[in-house]
């Protein structure tokens, strides 16, 4: 646009000069070596403006020939630069679609045509396709190359921390997120992976540390860092509880402040104070808490505040709660379980039916089958009590990423996310999980028909907890207490389950009807099998527990054990 507007501009005073010579003619007169030449001055104007083109066009051809090596050569690198920059943006493409034949064509293409040091991408994409190809020797190589160059030293950073955590190096991987956290706070990734990391690790400081360096570069709102904050003070304060009450008292009472809706806060907060013998300080922080929002924990703390106490002064407290929140579920709970305790039976039983007429649950069907049992030991009724429990609905609990634990943590050990625990109904289970590396082994039983089990909440289990297989016989009975035994532990600080008599009488009866089915079974007439004999025989010696054949020696204790490789070069 501004040429067009140029070349207008010319053209406009080119014909504005000559009609001005045109308005008033004469002559041009030159006298050279005795000689007179005499030109009209509007022939000489023209002739003076096509003598200037003339040369301007003499000059551009001298240049354009002079020139004309470098531009053709120019013309084909573009060609080729051009080709190289399709053939790298085709094969990120395809390693991003996974297509590791493509990805690899076009990254060999691409580095003939641009040259494999003069394009950063080029070790992405060649990094990238050695990861697809399950080479990663080569990608730490091409990852760690990286690192030299500053353009680069971010995404060779990202690359390693990547593989560390596959190959499941958490010191590698801890170095390579702080190192990209020292070089550049900003990024979102290295700070979260370093803050996981530090969690896990339980260097809370580091990762108080490293929150406020997310909330200064802007990464998290201030709600969010104060609620982490919270989070990760509290852990620590759990941590040092025992051996160092003023430090846990300081950053639980912290922790607090900045986040008053979280009830392990306000109990790590209160115990502290208990066990610095500031009884008042802490029963201030868990009725503050109570008013906010009920929590079995604060009741629990609350009540047990003093161990030496009798029963009537842990209800005493009780009723205070119940006056707090009177018409909470879980005020009635916690006075329930108090009235039990102290024998107070008429007082429990109405203080549970009033949270069965409110929330009907597991927990509460539970306590009344310890009233029941405490009160009138009626077996009737204590297995009617224990069969609502197995079809009512669950107790709230600590619940993270699917994953249901009894107590409160920092962080999930399925993600590693921070806060990620919350008090709710579980609505989805994890299945048992078993390390695929323990062999188990055993004698080979013949399988026994069962009849399919009564329907019952399947049971949480810890993630190295190996679940032995049940019959159907037990199933209905030891589903219900065994699912939840926290919710019926009533006084579960002082050391031993409430309803401990009543679960164990059910079991017991229903492990003497699997033994009468299972004698049953047996008596009955077998087919004799005269190839058992000739199998054991020629049968392999089975191997021991620990995996090793019967001459084995083991491992011996002079040879020194091997070392385990390094993958990454951390320092």
């Amino acid at each position: 646009m501004n040429r067009v507007l140029i070349f207008l501009i010319v053209v406009f005073s080119l014909g504005f000069g000559f009609a001005w010579l045109a308005d008033r003619p004469g002559n041009l007169a030159l006298t050279w070596e005795g000689y007179a030449y005499e030109i009209p001055l509007f022939a000489a104007a023209a002739l003076a403006v096509a003598l200037v083109v003339a040369t301007m066009i003499l000059w551009w051809l001298i240049v354009s020939i002079w020139r004309s090596p470098k531009t053709v050569s120019g013309y084909f690198r573009g060609r080729r630069r051009d080709k190289g920059f399709a053939a790298l943006s085709s094969g990120i493409i395809a390693a991003g679609a996974g297509d590791i034949a493509t990805a690899r064509k076009m990254a060999t293409e691409s580095q003939k045509l641009l040259g494999e040091d003069r394009e950063p991408l080029l070790r992405l994409l060649d990094a990238q396709t050695a990861m697809l190809e399950g080479d990663h020797p080569a990608a730490r190589a091409k990852f760690e190359a990286m690192l030299a160059d500053p353009q680069t030293k971010m995404l060779g950073l990202r690359g390693l921390y990547l593989e560390a955590q596959q190959a499941g190096e958490r010191e590698a991987a801890k170095h390579y997120a702080e190192q990209a956290v020292a070089e550049a706070p900003h990024l979102v990734w290295a700070g979260q992976a370093a803050l996981e990391l530090k969690s896990a690790d339980h260097d809370w400081d580091g990762a108080i540390k490293l929150i406020e360096t997310q909330k200064n570069t802007k990464q998290i709102g201030k709600d969010e860092a104060k609620r982490k904050r919270a989070v990760l003070l509290t852990a620590k304060a759990l941590e040092v509880a025992e051996s160092d009450p003023q430090t846990a008292r300081t950053a639980a009472s912290e922790a607090h402040k900045l986040a008053p809706d979280l009830a392990p806060a306000a109990v790590a907060a209160a115990n502290a104070c208990f066990r610095l013998g500031e009884l008042r300080r802490g029963a201030t922080i868990l009725e503050e808490a109570w008013k906010r929002q009920p929590h079995p924990e604060i009741a629990a703390a609350y009540v047990h505040a003093r161990s030496g106490d009798s029963v009537l002064d842990r209800l005493k407290r009780a009723r205070k709660l119940a006056q707090l929140r009177p018409n909470h579920p879980e005020s009635r709970m916690a006075l329930g379980r108090a009235e039990l305790d102290a024998g107070n039976h008429a007082a429990a039983r109405e203080a549970v039916e009033a949270v069965l007429r409110m929330q009907p649950r597991e927990g509460a069907y539970l306590l009344m089958a310890d009233i029941e049992e405490a009160e009138t030991g009626d077996q009737g009724r204590l297995r009617d009590w224990l069969g609502k429990a197995v079809k009512a609905a669950r107790d709230p609990a600590w619940t993270a990423d699917g994953y249901v634990s009894p107590n409160w943590a920092p962080f999930s050990p399925i993600s590693g996310r921070i806060d990620a625990f919350e008090w709710k109904v579980p609505v989805e289970e994890l299945a048992p999980v078993i390390d695929e590396r323990i062999e188990v082994r055993g004698p080979t039983e013949p399988a026994k028909e069962t009849v399919p089990a009564l329907a019952a909440p399947p049971k949480i289990v810890e993630p190295t907890e190996i679940v032995p297989p049940v019959t159907a016989t037990t199933t209905a009975v030891a589903a219900a207490p065994d699912a939840h035994a926290n919710d019926a532990a009533g006084p579960a600080l002082e050391g031993k389950p409430a309803s401990s008599t009543t679960l164990s009488q059910a079991k017991e009866q229903a492990e003497r009807d699997a033994n009468g089915a299972a004698d049953a079974a047996e008596t009955a007439p077998a087919a004799p099998s005269e190839a058992a004999p000739a199998a054991a025989a020629t049968a392999s010696p089975q191997p021991a527990k620990d995996g090793r054949q019967p001459d084995d020696p083991g491992i011996d204790p002079d040879e020194p054990a091997a070392e385990k490789p390094r993958r990454f070069r951390l320092f």
